[in-house]
């Protein structure tokens, strides 16, 4: 218990730390409120309950470095309970008398599980910052090429220092205060780390373990004070910003849906984002939240071909630069300097491939490719500038109704099938309506696989029918390349058009993932509300009807590439592979596969534009991996997948066949 001396001096010591601590947290959250949109509230309990189970689990950290993942949740755990622990310290020292929980079970219990965890708090600790500081960890770095903030790369190692001293400091002093208290009034098996540490003390005058035991309880607490005004400010915020971001972000109908912008506001000045308060609050969050672990990182297709964007160092970088300014922010002071001053270079905003690789990986839900789409948005929109390459599939999505700028009949991959595919005009009162898409209507390979699907359909007897010539652009690519505007004509132009055709009553079917994330997850706020299916999710349902007969020969070795906007984006794993085995091949994975998958290289524009300086095309080394499989045959789902694999495998001199399902299921069918 405290000395009257000391209760009085913690009273002071705490007020002080309390008030600077409400001073920089409130800089913190007025930080985040200059941000554009609302934290979300809605169904408050659920999203409480998420922050909570995320905090606790750690969010299936431990799914990718298991080993770094269990020190960081020993460490995560530990921070939890000693939440309770300090508060109970306190009491102890300030209430005389006062015990918690008791002598009994329950307070053998506590003081057990506050023993085992202290020492696993303090082990995991150790382990990272010998992982940091000695071992020096690759998987720490952010590669020469990438922009960062120039206080980050040593900032990041003293701000881990700091925090790995504080942890070590506050849990090993708690720890040798129980050591000392163990001395003073016997031996507790119920603490067998402390009483381990306690043979430490063993001859010594009672009077020096008393001092031992005020000292240690000092120091365990008054870290503590010490660090809590400097908590927002350090990355060991991410330990309560990580749930809170998980509590607030939006729900959204698929991970890669995007949210409209109103043109029809005459108030609004600014679309996109230019500068770090033009980007969502959620968005803000995610930096305070980031853990700066990397995972995003390795999980970036452009990244891992060399080129110049980090979604880590992009949020690494908005934090510093948040750091660098939150008294100003807070104040409502002027932010003029642009993102792409010091977020990211104008190369890493372009390689983006909008696979939501990075998305998929973060263990705190952060969203880095929102900030580079909301950047996009700002440089065509507001700026005009962007890749010249894309202007020829902007013009041709307005004029044409397509990027490839084409004017001819969208029917003309018809003409070599030997029955007639309908138009809704001809067959008012289809089933199912086939979207084709701009590549299945003019990219020469993409019309193979429109032929293809087709003839399953025709053979499997369902009653379909195409738009034809009313079919349009998506405006998927004019999205992901930040022309929100162009997209939003396009999508108004497509509803009207699918509504008057009866679609929003039938079954769309697709073999293009990027028309069907866009169809099926973003038209609904525009008004289009449609059953959008993947060809393979159809081929399965024939398959499981009984209406796709295959021959009995044998099948080939297959692997299969998913692709992001039909697996990460739209959350189908399954019906591509029971389509594959409808056909008989033998199916090898890829090391990276479902939800791991590695990206072809094509979206978010890649495919309209040279993709960014790198170390080696994103296709390329999609390829090498399927090559390794062994198997003669890829497999793919998506005719911008095909086209960048059908490039890679010329560059590699043609070693496997490159097919899309629906034209390995065709070939496979009998007549």
């Amino acid at each position: 218990m405290l000395t009257p001396y000391e209760k009085i001096l913690f009273a002071v010591v705490a007020a002080v730390s309390l008030y600077l601590a409400s001073v920089t947290f409130r800089r913190m959250i007025r930080t985040i409120m200059r941000g554009q949109g609302r934290l979300f509230r809605d169904g408050l309990p659920g999203r409480v309950m998420t922050g909570i189970k995320a905090l606790a689990s750690q969010n299936n950290m431990i799914r990718n470095r298991p080993f770094v993942s269990l020190a960081h949740t020993a460490i995560a755990w530990g921070f939890i309970l000693y939440m309770a622990v300090n508060l109970v310290d306190v009491l102890e020292g300030m209430i005389p008398g006062f015990a918690f929980p008791g002598e009994g079970a329950a307070g053998q219990a506590y003081r057990l599980i506050v023993d085992l965890m202290t020492a696993a708090a303090l082990a995991g600790m150790a382990a990272l910052l010998i992982r940091r500081f000695i071992v020096k960890s690759p998987a720490l770095d952010i590669a020469p090429q990438v922009q960062l903030h120039p206080g980050a790369a040593d900032g990041i190692r003293r701000d881990s220092l700091i925090v790995g001293f504080f942890i070590l400091g506050h849990v090993g002093f708690r720890l040798l205060g129980a050591s000392f208290d163990i001395a003073i009034d016997g031996p507790d098996p119920w603490q067998p780390v402390a009483a381990l540490a306690a043979g430490l003390w063993t001859g010594m005058e009672p009077s020096y373990l008393t001092f031992g035991l005020h000292a240690s309880w000092w120091m365990a607490i008054g870290l503590v004070l010490v660090f809590l005004p400097w908590f927002p400010y350090s990355k060991h915020a991410h330990l309560f910003m990580g749930p809170f971001n998980l509590m607030t972000s939006r729900d959204r109908s698929s991970p890669g849906a995007m949210d409209d912008l109103d043109f029809e506001d005459e108030t609004v000045e600014q679309f996109g984002a230019g500068r770090i308060t033009d980007l969502d609050r959620t968005h803000i969050t995610d930096a305070f939240a980031c853990i700066m672990c990397n995972r995003c990182q390795d999980a970036c297709p452009a990244y891992a071909t060399g080129k110049e964007l980090s979604p880590a160092a992009l949020e690494v970088n908005k934090r510093y630069h948040l750091r660098d300014h939150m008294k100003s922010l807070a104040k409502d002071g002027d932010d003029s300097e642009p993102l792409l001053a010091y977020a990211m270079s104008e190369s890493a905003l372009w390689a983006c491939t909008t696979c939501g690789a990075c998305t998929e990986a973060c263990p705190v839900g952060n969203e880095p490719m929102f900030d580079i789409l909301a950047m996009r948005q700002n440089q065509v929109l507001m700026e005009s500038a962007f890749p010249n390459e894309l202007k020829g599939a902007f013009t041709g999505i307005e004029r044409n109704g397509n990027p490839w700028q084409m004017a001819g009949d969208r029917m003309e991959w018809t003409e070599t099938l030997d029955f007639k595919v309908p138009t809704v005009a001809e067959n008012p009162d289809y089933d199912v309506l086939y979207w084709v898409g701009c590549a299945g209507a003019f990219d020469p390979g993409a019309k193979d696989t429109a032929r293809a699907i087709a003839t399953v359909l025709h053979r499997s007897g369902v009653d379909f029918a195409v738009l034809g010539n009313d079919e349009s652009c998506t405006g998927d690519l004019a999205r992901r390349a930040g022309n929100e505007y162009l997209y939003s004509i396009a999508a108004e132009g497509n509803i009207e058009t699918l509504n008057a055709s009866g679609a929003d009553r039938k079954r769309i079917v697709t073999g293009c993932p990027h028309c069907l994330h866009t169809l099926k997850n973003e038209y609904g706020t525009l008004g289009g509300r449609y059953e959008v299916m993947h060809h393979t999710q159809l081929i399965g349902d024939l398959r499981n009807d009984g209406k796709i007969e295959v021959k009995e020969e044998e099948g080939t070795r297959a692997t299969y590439h998913d692709p992001c906007y039909l697996g990460r984006h739209g959350g189908e794993y399954e019906a591509p592979r029971e389509a594959l085995a409808a056909a008989r091949p033998s199916l090898v994975e890829m090391a990276r596969s479902r939800n791991r998958s590695f990206c072809c290289g094509a979206g978010g524009a890649q495919v309209w534009k040279e993709e960014e300086k790198g170390r080696e095309a994103v296709s390329d080394n999609r390829f090498r991996e399927a090559r390794e499989t062994g198997a003669d045959t890829l497999a793919v789902g998506c005719p911008f997948c095909a086209r960048m694999m059908n490039d890679a495998n010329k560059r590699a001199g043609e070693p496997m066949r490159v097919r899309d399902i629906a034209e390995i299921v065709a070939e496979s069918m009998k007549a």
